[in-house]
């Protein structure tokens, strides 16, 4: 049996991020993974840093969300000098693209919602929208600059953020599968792996993403589950794209400034359990919202294809938090925002673990709503 002070359960940004916080706080940690770290959800993203909602059910998050764009600076500046790797942050902002209807409108209603919910929006003139994009798509109706928002290169600030646990001490366990929690009466005391072995801890962390959900005492909570999003890589030979631009169908986030410039561009949103493809469907969409955003891209070279899972709940809000179980918190189900909610979730889990406390209400993200809401459907059932 193998002794820590907190056993993290899934080693992608999420469970690396709150590593790391609590290796610093001087805890004895462990991350275990089913297969090599970072290589899920994490691995997959595009790499925006957003904190806008895209639909209605996530309105609630933007007040999580701000915060966590607000730490990113500090949180990118700790990894890189903890690891002595680069990130690839870019701080440029970024220009929504309206295509359709009626553009007037709709651009107001963007900009007043992004006002109401305390983001930064300008309406852009379509003259000043090419002035930053010359290769602008001639279609585009109307714009607006948001320039708050900013990107990371995901690969190299996971490959930064392993670097830099593994300098604080964390121990890092690929390849270990964690089949059950080990419960003492209501207590969990720690994890059991499909082969046999127990990791014991005071404090057990669940943050395996759309997996969660597969471990039997914590699913109940932890409703977690896939959503597919297929992604493409570009290399662009035409003028360099500055900054992030997106349009209700796609967005492309440019690497770097040199030419070729690589561009990501995605993504798709689909049900299709835990089956990783790429279809010619979902690259029939993703290319053409990217054609249609930047046109010259049609011409641009297909370097790479690939898909994630990202961890998705039936409400579309993360799960942190402790639980009905002492000894057992969740920072799981982020969806599409795993990166950008990796500082706060690593602050927010770090207090709590440390001091018992947090800096932000997060009442809103608590398992316990599940179990609640099983209750509501029960009382009214009767």
């Amino acid at each position: 049996m193998k002794k820590y002070d907190v056993v993290i359960v899934g080693g992608g940004i999420i469970g690396g991020s709150i590593a790391l916080e609590l290796a610093r706080r001087g805890l004895r940690v462990a991350v275990l993974d089913r297969q090599e770290m970072m290589r899920e959800a994490s691995w997959a993203a595009a790499g925006m840093l957003s904190p806008a909602p895209d639909c209605l059910a996530a309105i609630p998050l933007v007040p999580l969300a701000r915060a966590s764009l607000s730490l990113y600076p500090k949180f990118i500046e700790d990894v890189e000098g903890a690891s002595g790797l680069g990130t690839g942050f870019r701080a440029d902002g970024a220009i929504e693209a309206i295509f359709r209807g009626d553009a007037a409108r709709e651009l107001s209603t963007l900009v007043a919602l992004h006002h109401g919910l305390g983001l930064t929006c300008e309406p852009l003139r379509l003259d000043e929208a090419r002035s930053m994009v010359p290769t602008l798509g001639r279609d585009v109706q109307a714009a607006a600059l948001l320039p708050a928002e900013c990107s990371v290169e995901p690969r190299l600030l996971t490959a930064a953020v392993l670097a830099g646990t593994a300098a604080a001490g964390v121990d890092l366990h690929s390849g270990v599968e964690i089949t059950s929690l080990l419960l003492e009466r209501n207590k969990c005391a720690g994890v059991k792996t499909s082969k046999g072995e127990i990791y014991s801890a005071d404090q057990v962390i669940l943050s395996a993403g759309c997996w969660s959900s597969q471990i039997p005492e914590a699913a109940r909570l932890a409703p977690t589950l896939p959503v597919r999003g297929q992604m493409v890589a570009l290399r662009h030979s035409g003028t360099p794209i500055g900054r992030v631009l997106r349009s209700e169908r796609g967005y492309l986030v440019p690497r770097g400034a040199a030419t070729p410039q690589t561009i990501v561009v995605g993504s798709t949103i689909e049900d299709a359990g835990y089956e990783k493809c790429v279809t010619a469907g979902g690259l029939e969409k993703i290319l053409s919202a990217a054609n249609e955003l930047v046109p010259e891209l049609a011409k641009a070279e297909i370097i790479e294809t690939w898909s994630g899972l990202r961890p998705g709940t039936p409400d579309q809000l993360p799960i942190l938090g402790p639980g009905d179980i002492d000894g057992l918190v969740f920072a799981t189900g982020h969806y599409r925002n795993g990166i950008l909610l990796a500082p706060v979730t690593a602050k927010l889990i770090g207090e709590w673990i440390a001091e018992r406390r947090t800096s932000m209400d997060w009442e809103t993200f608590s398992p316990l709503r599940f179990s609640r809401a099983g209750a509501d459907r029960s009382a009214a059932a009767l």
